[in-house]
């Protein structure tokens, strides 16, 4: 077996903000292989800044994996265990080169066409006119769960964005979420939850910072309306310690990102442990390109989760690859009449 990897620059449409900051472009890696005439793809999705792996020898990595690549999925997904991005390429590289079609790793319904999983539309941070038309675009494109990002601006007037949406739909018909990616100050954190609940909203991912452990105890316990962990999952390792999170914690819901939690194998154990302790959890992608996201996709929907998920089609970027997934009704479609193009890195 042969392996190669290879950097790709993701260039965003217009700048996209976080509470971390604005986004003009996106790395991302991808692991190549090649085995007895066939070829395989997997996206390692770093996010620098947010990453456990955002580390000066990310690439050497990459080559010591390239280098390695007869020691086998299993060998290698524990010895890059420090190193969740490439665990998730590795996983997804080696689905594809087993699989008939590169691109179709989980075959379903929903790779078939027959079904399509529910999605969350998700609103960028900015200036106040922008995430208004943001909104609006959303609900017109016939989304039923609002994503909205928050903390960048004043609260005041994300508070009137929100009133802006409850204006016109009520719980019933609009869920929002809100993403506070930790933007909160564990002072102020719950009297801000309480004015937020006035919004009847779905759940908050991550109000504070993570590794704020007691602090995030006491507001899971005392908070108005769901909390949802995202940031904090990242950087736990071990089985035990991911237990002993949830049992401390015991957030509302926890969010998987696999490119930032060990890949599927990663996101599976914390599943198993939220069942356990009825945590709710739903799958969210991670800026990924289309070969990363359509693998996150078809592994999503065979897990059967009736949630809005939080994925799209990649379409914040001005080169990504043409693939079958497609947003129609606030649904993610695989349409297999639309075909691939991964010119770019010559696959």
């Amino acid at each position: 077996m042969k392996a190669t990897y290879q950097k790709y620059i993701l260039d965003f449409k217009r700048p996209s903000g976080t509470s971390r900051g604005i986004l003009t472009q996106k790395e991302t890696w991808f692991i190549l292989l090649e085995k007895a005439g066939k070829r395989g793809i997997g996206e390692c999705g770093i996010l620098r800044t947010l990453s456990i792996d955002d580390r000066p020898d990310y690439e050497e990595k990459l080559k010591w994996v390239c280098e390695h690549i007869h020691l086998g999925i299993d060998k290698l997904w524990e010895d890059l265990m420090e190193f969740p991005s490439i665990q998730f390429g590795l996983e997804t590289a080696f689905l594809s080169l087993e699989s008939k079609n590169p691109f179709v790793l989980f075959p379903s319904e929903f790779t078939s066409g027959q079904k399509d999983m529910e999605i969350n539309g998700l609103v960028w941070m900015g200036k106040e006119s922008f995430m208004k038309a943001q909104i609006e675009e959303k609900l017109a494109h016939g989304f039923r769960c609002i994503k909205l990002k928050i903390g960048a601006i004043d609260f005041e007037k994300e508070l009137g964005l929100l009133r802006f949406i409850r204006q016109h739909f009520d719980e019933n018909t609009i869920e929002i979420r809100v993403d506070a990616n930790g933007a909160f100050n564990s002072n102020e954190a719950l009297d801000k939850l309480n004015q937020l609940a006035e919004y009847k909203l779905h759940s908050i991912e991550q109000p504070i910072e993570k590794d704020q452990h007691d602090s995030m105890t006491v507001l899971c316990k005392s908070t108005p309306f769901p909390i949802a962990l995202d940031e904090e999952l990242i950087g736990i390792f071990s089985k035990e310690k991911k237990r002993k999170l949830l049992e401390k914690i015991k957030p509302q819901f926890i969010i998987l990102k696999p490119s930032l939690i060990g890949g599927f194998r990663g996101a599976q154990e914390w599943i198993a442990i939220a069942e356990e302790l009825q945590i709710g959890w739903w799958v969210t992608s991670a800026l990924e390109s289309n070969i990363g996201l359509n693998a996150i996709a078809q592994w999503t929907f065979t897990l059967q989760n009736p949630l809005p998920q939080g994925l799209g089609t990649g379409g914040l970027y001005t080169n990504n690859f043409d693939c079958p997934l497609e947003v129609i009704k606030g649904r993610l479609h695989y349409n297999s009449t639309l075909v691939w193009d991964t010119e770019a890195i010559d696959f």
